[in-house]
């Protein structure tokens, strides 16, 4: 296949990138800048899409926006955060929609449109969105590509979770602090946290672009849901490091301002699509996510 990504050289999109070279796939990167080989087209986000960059891909893996726990939510980063997936993908979404045919699109979103603290509800495909400013981001961001599945093209929203990685994402802060035994619980430690080691990530998007009779929502979360606490409990434990130390509620909003919300809160997502259709996870619980990501998943 010859599948096109956007995001190409962020965390997900490297390994996704990697994981279909490997398996003998043709990879396309749009890029915002000049391209410097064959294997890049330019695309500008807002701007309408030139009909060539599409014209001869078959799926279409959208992953581009701006990191929502890379910055302060300032009200101007909160717009750039809304703007950096509303324009792509309404971009996209035409761009697709001007092809004579149809095109396999796996659009990015994420769990956050369930809102930023369901308590025990168990959230799947199903659920009713949520209150919050990412829930809101998420509805529009889903939002522009649906006009493209309207239009005939196969479409699946990849409602991501806290995607674990030893090279950056949620962990790069709280790995190192595990790490010296102070990954206690954050808050009381009893939210729900909806978690996926990027190497399932990757194989949920490829098991997506492999398989255009998944439409709509679809989300990627861990099955066996695991409490907050619990997971640094089991992360310490793998590091043979004690996790007792909490961080309070007050410190965790002074540290990350709003976004503190969506890491205090709860969201017991299930993948229910995602296992329905076939789908197995090679770290289906905490504890198997925890081992992989220290690196001792082989022992």
């Amino acid at each position: 296949m010859r599948v096109a990504i956007t995001g190409a050289s962020g965390l997900i999109g490297s390994a996704l990138s990697q994981s279909l070279v490997t398996r003998g796939d043709e990879v396309v990167h749009l890029v915002r800048r000049d391209p410097r080989s064959g294997a890049e087209r330019r695309w500008t986000p807002g701007e309408p899409l030139e009909p060539e960059v599409l014209a001869d891909v078959d799926a279409v893996v959208h992953l581009a926006g701006a990191g929502v726990a890379d910055k302060r939510w300032t009200p101007e980063y909160r717009k750039v955060i809304r703007r950096s997936r509303v324009d792509g993908t309404r971009t996209l979404a035409e761009g697709v929609l001007a092809q004579a045919r149809p095109i396999r699109v796996v659009s990015g979103s994420a769990v956050g449109i369930y809102g930023s603290d369901r308590g025990e509800d168990v959230l799947t495909e199903d659920s009713e969105g949520g209150r919050s400013f990412l829930a809101d981001v998420v509805r529009a961001w889903e939002g522009e590509m649906r006009p493209a599945l309207e239009g005939g093209s196969p479409v699946a929203f990849a409602r991501t979770g806290i995607v674990l990685s030893p090279d950056g994402g949620a962990m790069e802060k709280v790995l190192p602090l595990a790490k010296f035994g102070l990954g206690g619980p954050l808050g009381d430690g009893q939210q729900w946290w909806p978690l996926v080691t990027v190497a399932d990530e990757v194989r949920a998007l490829l098991w997506l672009v492999d398989h255009p009779e998944i439409t709509g929502p679809v989300n990627i979360a861990l099955p066996v849901s695991v409490r907050q606490g619990e997971f640094m409990a089991l992360l310490g434990d793998v590091l043979h490091r004690p996790a007792v130390v909490p961080a309070p509620a007050f410190a965790v909003r002074a540290m990350l301002g709003q976004f503190a919300e969506d890491i205090l809160g709860s969201q017991r997502v299930q993948p229910a699509i995602l296992l329905e259709s076939g789908f197995t996870f090679e770290h289906p619980d905490g504890a198997s996510a925890a081992r992989w990501l220290v690196g001792r998943d082989k022992e």
